[in-house]
């Protein structure tokens, strides 16, 4: 149990290092959804992402009505 414990914190190590690699983390302060589903999506795909996964999404919100 101990070991699969590790090994998912360093699935999530390797795919924090490829986000900010990636340059997701400049520090923008317009974050929307599309740009947090894909910063989250690279640090769950973990090691993927050296073997050519570029995980995107593209996501709309519905606008508050007046």
């Amino acid at each position: 149990m101990r070991f699969g414990g590790v090994l998912v914190v360093v699935w999530l190590i390797i795919g924090a290092v490829a986000s900010y690699q990636r340059g997701y983390f400049s520090g923008d302060a317009d974050v929307n959804c599309a740009e947090f589903g894909t910063v989250l999506l690279t640090v769950v795909a973990g090691p993927l992402n050296y073997l050519g996964v570029n995980p995107r999404i593209d996501c709309t919100l519905p606008r508050p009505s007046q």
